[in-house]
């Protein structure tokens, strides 16, 4: 497991670009058959995928958590963004299709990925924070998520947020996550901006061509910067900084979030005349 420090605001205003992309991109997940896992000094977020193309992965826990199993003191989200494969949890099969997700919850022990062919691999990404509760395992498929619907083509933002582990859907302790898909033609996420101070948030961006990327815009809002991302890469978002995002083509992104709060509409929002 690799760890990651991110910056403060102070010192995040004088970084380079490799310097800042050090400290808040995380650009090695999605390895063919293996577990890539990012621990982040902010609210102690895991991030990770797991990629099983000619054999099953299990999730084993690392000498960072000090814990007999992954999820011995932790809740995790999965959300599939491949082909279809099956999430063991205990013994509990879970057929998982694209965009289904899985919450799995604090206490669950035995943890495998598996694609149906290797032709189509599976691409689970891995979400985790600690939890002080134990809360069922809950399969939520992408038809049952709650979605909203956001924006305009006249703006370039036209996009559908499809809420997946909420309070209601899929009980947890901190762990909020979905994700936001933009319609063909849109390329602005999140705009205008918001932050929140309450919570912490992780953005991975998928469904980008090859040589398409996505320009995501973090910091103060009088003193922004830019990481420009590739497709199934992630940037971490401390609850300082406003996140928004441009792509050159449309693009999907998973959110999520963890921290003092669940309510999804709990934001202090901007107006793009305090951008700077």
């Amino acid at each position: 497991m690799d760890v990651l420090y991110t910056a403060d605001p102070v010192r995040y205003a004088r970084m380079t670009t490799e310097e800042l992309r050090g400290s808040f991109l995380v650009d090695r997940l999605f390895l063919p058959d293996g577990i890539a896992m990012v621990y982040c000094d902010v609210d102690r977020a895991i991030l990770g995928s797991a990629v099983p193309t000619t054999k099953a992965l299990s999730l084993e826990s690392a000498p960072e958590l000090r814990a007999e199993t992954f999820c011995e003191r932790r809740e995790l989200g999965i959300l599939n963004i491949g082909g279809p494969g099956t999430i063991a949890v205990d013994g509990i099969e879970h057929p998982t299709a694209p965009r289904d997700a899985l919450y799995v919850g604090r206490g669950s022990r035995a943890i495998t990925f598996a694609s149906d062919t290797a032709q189509t691999p599976a691409r689970y990404y891995l979400l985790s924070y600690p939890a002080h509760a134990a809360h069922p395992t809950v399969q939520v498929k992408h038809s049952e998520a709650e979605t909203v619907h956001l924006g305009s083509t006249e703006m370039s933002n036209k996009r559908a947020i499809y809420k997946l582990i909420q309070p209601g859907t899929a009980d947890s302790c901190q762990l909020v996550m979905g994700f936001t898909v933009l319609a063909p033609g849109c390329v602005w996420n999140t705009m205008p901006p918001h932050s929140h101070e309450r919570r912490m948030e992780i953005y991975m961006y998928f469904d980008l061509p090859e040589d398409a990327r996505v320009f995501h815009i973090m910091g103060r809002p009088d003193e922004t910067r830019h990481i420009v991302v590739a497709d199934g890469q992630a940037v971490i978002s401390p609850s300082w900084s406003i996140h928004c995002g441009v792509g050159t083509s449309a693009y999907t992104f998973c959110w999520g979030m963890g921290g003092e709060n669940q309510a999804f509409d709990d934001m202090d929002h901007l107006t793009i005349d305090q951008l700077k």
